[in-house]
């Protein structure tokens, strides 16, 4: 099997505010173990921003974003050299692999990326990870790389995506964790969305994160760092584990999700949302709110208008020309734009996440 597993900032430190080498050794341990059952471990690593404070003594948390991307610069080191010497200790050799948004875009760079990732697997190193903060803004200011872990899983073709979270899983209205979901639309529900100190993302971005992973086919468990990586791979948890689909995106789709850099954003209410889960296309008369300048056949995020992000597709009509037509029927969106099409965007080029 081959698994990947995300490691938010605070998962790296212990209460105290140490660097938490006790759980490094622990993963580890379970990391031999799993490749001594002929598994394939990567890991998805936040903490270069964290490790940049403790390196340089910043007892705060910092807010401004140039602080922050130069702290990377330090930690990223330091948060590898951690991970060397830990893991050389039980035989392992971690490999440090930075990327950016656009590797996940442009063919070329999406492929040049997979295929060296793979040869390092093939070598039987340990890929470690991160976004390269200190060029990119998006992880340092959404998600904690929460999406970097899911765009990693879908181009290296990874079975089962183990998310690890100080909150130790999903939990209902009694803090009790939830053990099983198989209906992750109402896991929603439950988020309280706090984020933690060093990290950005929170549960809301995990859940978004691992919808999208569940509609590519793959496995997905969050939970604590206490849990064992060889049960994991059982699917037993003392977290949360979310069945996928039962039929995935088809390979077309998969690119339009994965691969498909959003121009816009159109903001839809609850009635076209049950629309396209019963499998219809996106009708103007149910987008409420359109973000961004985008012409006709861009791709676009499709969002629920609490901002929940619930799929992409390929628009039949520019920013400007939806604009005119939101919240009009076929007949006069046909009428004002003098077309034969009805559709924002077709179901054919329409992902429901």
């Amino acid at each position: 099997m081959r698994l990947l597993v995300k490691i938010g900032s605070n998962l790296i430190q212990t209460p105290e505010g140490d660097i938490d080498l006790s759980f490094l050794s622990k993963l580890a341990r379970d990391i031999k173990a799993l490749k001594q059952e002929g598994d394939e471990v990567l890991i998805v690593s936040s903490g270069a921003v964290l490790c940049g404070t403790k390196k340089l003594g910043i007892k705060e948390r910092p807010k401004d974003l140039v602080l922050k991307q130069a702290l990377a610069g330090v930690g990223q080191a330091y948060l590898m050299h951690i991970y060397d010497v830990v893991f050389s200790n039980y035989g392992l050799i971690p490999a440090q692999v930075l990327l950016t948004s656009d590797v996940f875009r442009e063919k070329a760079k999406f492929y040049n990326s997979k295929n060296a990732i793979e040869q390092m697997l093939k070598l039987g190193v340990v890929p470690v990870i991160n976004e390269n903060d200190t060029v990119a803004v998006s992880e340092l200011v959404f998600g904690d790389n929460d999406f970097l872990a899911l765009h990693t899983a879908f181009m290296m073709d990874v079975e089962l995506l183990v998310i690890l979270s100080t909150a130790g899983g999903l939990r209902d209205e009694k803090d009790q964790i939830i053990h099983f979901v198989d209906d992750v639309d109402k896991a929603f529900s439950f988020v309280k969305g706090v984020n933690s100190e060093f990290g950005t993302g929170g549960m809301f971005s995990k859940l978004t994160a691992t919808k999208m992973a569940l509609n590519l086919g793959i496995h997905v468990i969050i939970t604590g760092k206490e849990d064992s990586l060889v049960n994991l791979k059982r699917f037993e948890t003392s977290g949360t584990y979310f069945k996928p689909l039962d039929k995935p995106l088809k390979q077309r789709k998969k690119t339009i999700a994965m691969m498909e850099e959003p121009k816009g954003v159109l903001y839809i209410d609850c009635g076209a949302y049950r629309a396209l889960k019963e499998g219809k296309s996106l009708l103007p008369a149910g987008i409420v709110k359109i973000g961004g300048i985008f012409k006709r056949g861009d791709t676009v995020s499709i969002c629920l208008e609490d901002g929940r992000l619930i799929g992409k597709g390929k628009v039949n009509f520019s920013s400007e020309e939806l604009m005119r037509v939101m919240r009009k029927k076929g007949h006069d969106v046909k009428a004002i734009l003098k077309t034969n099409k009805e559709e924002a965007i077709h179901r054919d080029n329409l992902v429901v996440f």
